[in-house]
C-alpha cells in the first residue's frame, strides 16, 4: 500500500534517522538495512523521477542531519561562526551530502523505467548497486567525507553480533556496504505485495537461501585469521590530556599543558607512549628544547619510544609550508610523519572559499599536504602506520603503509565536537580499518576515544570520555597483508561500474 505523498516524506525522514541508531555509540546495526529497505520500497513505489529524489531528500535529511549535527559544536562553539549562520552553513552540508544519494536514486530511477524492469531481479541489480556508488562517490569528491556509510554499521560493540564482519579483511567498508544494501533489497522486496506476488516459490525459496548463505559466509570468514602475531606483545599507552579546546590554543595555558602531560607521560613505563594530535599546539621549533629532552628522556627510560602530534614548519627557499605532523622522539632516531588527507575547511580552503575564513577561527588552518608515498615509523622495534585523526575514514589510504606496518597509530583530538556522537563515530571508523588492516588500531586522542582495538575491530581497552588519563595495553603485533590491503576498493569499484555500464548499455538498446 503506498502511503500519501506527505506521510511519505514523514516516514522517510524518521526512517533516515533512526539509521543513525545502527552506528555508535548505539550499535543496534538493524536500524541500517531496516531503513534503507524503507527507502527502497519508496523508491520501487515512486511514479516518478521527480518524487523518487523528493522523498530521498526527506530520508537524507534524516540520516545527515541526525547524524553530522555535532558540526554545529565545531562551527559556532569553536569556530566563532554565528548562529544564524552555522545552522545554514550545516543544512547546506547536510544537502550537499544528500545530493549524491538523490543521485543514485534518480539513476536508479531512469535505469529501471528505461528498462521496463518491473521483474523483482530489477529491485536487487539497481537499487543496491545505485545507492552504494554513490556512497563511494560521497568518499571521494572534493577530498570525501566517508562519513556513516552502510558497512561501518557492521563493527563489533552492540548487544546483537554484526552478521558481515567477516567480509571486512576481503572487501572492506564499501563491499559490506554493498552486501548491506543488498540484504536490505530482499527485505524491501519481500515487503512489497506487488513484487513479491510476481516471484514463484522457488524464487523466493532461492532468494532466501542466497541471504542465508551471504550471512553463514560472513560468520565463518570472521573466523579466519588473515593477519599472523608475533610470539610477543608490546606495552602501549596512550595519553589523553583532556584540555578544554577553549583554552588549548591559549598562551597562558601552554605551560600548564605541557605540564599535565609530561606527567602522565613520566606516570608509565611503557614501551611505546603516543599523544594526541597537535598536543604542543605551538611549532616544534617553538618548542622548549627541555621539554622536548624531558619527553624523550622517559622514552628512553622505558627503553622505547613516544609518538606526539605538533605543527611542524619548513623554511623552504621563498616559502614557509607547515603540516600537521606526528614526530617520535626516544631511543629511535627521530621520525616524522605528515598528515595527507587535509579536512577541506578545516586544516586548507580552496582558493575561491577563502572569504568562508571571514568567517571561521581556526588557527592553523593552512596546513600542507604530506608525502603521497608514506612509510611506517620504526619506533619501540616496531614499523607503526600513522594515521592522523580524519585520515583514518580512508581505507585505502591508510593500507598504503601496509603489509610493513605491525600496528596502527590514529592521533586525533576530538575536542572540536565536544559532548557529540562525533568522536563516537569516529572511533567506530578505526574499528572498521583495524577490521580491514588485520592489525590492531591504537588512538590516542585530546578528550576521547582514547581506545586500543584489536585486528577483529573489537574496542579491548578504552577511557571515558573527558577524563585526564593514560590507558595501557598489551598491543599485539601482527605481520602479513589482508585481501583488502592487497586490492583495497578496486573489486567493489569495479564490480559496481561493470554493473552499472551493463544497465546502461541495455538502456540504449531498448530506448
Amino acid at each position: 500500500m503506498t502511503a500519501r505523498p506527505p506521510l511519505s516524506v514523514g516516514i522517510a525522514l524518521l526512517a533516515g534517522a533512526a539509521a543513525v541508531t545502527g552506528f555508535s555509540p548505539f550499535y543496534f546495526w538493524p536500524a541500517v538495512p531496516l531503513s534503507l529497505a524503507v527507502l527502497f520500497v519508496f523508491w520501487w513505489q515512486s511514479a516518478s523521477a521527480w518524487w523518487t529524489v523528493a522523498v530521498t531528500l526527506a530520508w537524507c535529511a534524516g540520516f545527515f542531519g541526525a547524524g553530522v549535527s555535532w558540526l554545529y559544536v565545531s562551527l559556532h562553539e569553536f569556530g566563532d561562526m554565528p548562529a544564524w549562520l552555522a545552522v545554514p552553513a550545516i543544512a547546506l552540508f547536510c544537502i550537499y551530502l544528500a545530493s549524491f544519494v538523490c543521485a543514485g536514486a534518480w539513476l536508479q530511477y531512469r535505469l529501471r523505467v528505461r528498462l521496463a524492469a518491473k521483474a523483482p531481479q530489477a529491485f536487487l541489480a539497481v537499487m543496491p548497486a545505485a545507492f552504494v556508488a554513490a556512497e563511494m562517490l560521497r568518499g571521494i569528491v572534493f577530498g570525501g567525507f566517508p562519513w556513516l556509510t552502510l558497512g561501518l554499521s557492521q563493527t563489533p560493540g552492540g548487544i546483537i553480533p554484526p552478521l558481515l564482519a567477516g567480509y571486512a579483511p576481503i572487501f572492506g567498508g564499501f563491499g559490506i556496504s554493498w552486501l548491506l544494501a543488498l540484504l536490505s533489497g530482499a527485505l524491501a522486496l519481500v515487503a512489497l505485495p506487488a513484487t513479491r506476488s510476481q516471484m514463484s516459490r522457488n524464487g523466493q525459496i532461492r532468494l532466501a537461501a542466497a541471504a542465508a548463505i551471504v550471512v553463514i559466509a560472513g560468520f565463518v570468514l570472521d573466523a579466519i585469521d588473515w593477519t599472523q602475531p608475533t610470539s610477543y606483545t608490546v606495552s602501549v599507552a596512550l595519553v589523553q590530556g583532556n584540555i578544554d579546546q577553549h583554552l588549548k590554543l591559549r598562551a597562558e595555558q601552554l605551560r600548564p599543558s605541557m605540564e599535565a602531560h609530561l606527567q602522565l607521560v613520566e606516570s608509565t613505563n611503557a614501551k611505546l607512549i603516543v599523544l594526541p594530535e597537535t598536543v604542543l599546539p605551538v611549532f616544534l621549533d617553538d618548542t622548549p628544547p627541555a621539554y622536548l629532552e624531558a619527553l624523550k628522556a622517559q622514552a628512553v627510560k622505558n627503553d622505547g619510544d613516544l609518538l606526539f602530534g605538533v605543527p611542524v614548519a619548513e623554511h623552504r627557499e621563498g616559502r614557509t609550508p607547515y603540516f600537521n605532523s606526528v614526530v617520535s622522539v626516544g631511543s629511535s632516531p627521530s621520525q616524522r610523519y605528515d598528515k595527507i588527507h587535509l579536512v577541506v575547511f578545516g586544516e586548507f580552503v580552496p582558493p575561491i572559499f577563502g572569504w568562508v575564513m571571514n568567517w571561521l577561527n581556526i588557527p592553523l588552518s593552512g596546513f600542507t599536504e604530506g608525502s603521497a608515498h608514506p612509510v611506517p615509523l620504526t619506533v619501540a622495534g616496531e614499523r607503526v602506520a600513522i594515521n592522523i585523526c580524519y585520515e583514518d575514514a580512508f581505507g585505502s589510504e591508510v593500507a598504503r603503509q601496509l603489509p610493513q606496518a605491525t600496528l596502527l597509530v590514529n592521533a586525533s583530538n576530538m575536542a572540536w565536537y565536544g559532548h557529540s556522537l562525533a568522536a563516537d563515530q569516529h572511533g567506530q571508523m578505526s574499528q572498521m580499518r583495524a577490521m580491514e588492516m588485520g592489525r590492531w588500531m591504537l588512538r590516542a586522542t585530546n578528550s576521547g576515544l582514547t581506545a586500543a582495538i584489536n585486528q577483529k575491530g573489537e574496542i579491548v581497552r578504552a577511557l571515558p570520555q573527558f577524563t585526564r588519563a593514560v590507558l595501557s595495553v598489551e598491543a599485539e603485533p601482527r605481520h602479513r597483508a589482508t585481501p583488502y590491503v592487497r586490492w583495497t576498493d578496486w573489486p567493489v569499484k569495479i564490480g559496481l561500474l561493470v554493473l552499472l555500464a551493463t544497465l546502461a548499455l541495455r538502456k540504449r538498446k531498448t530506448a
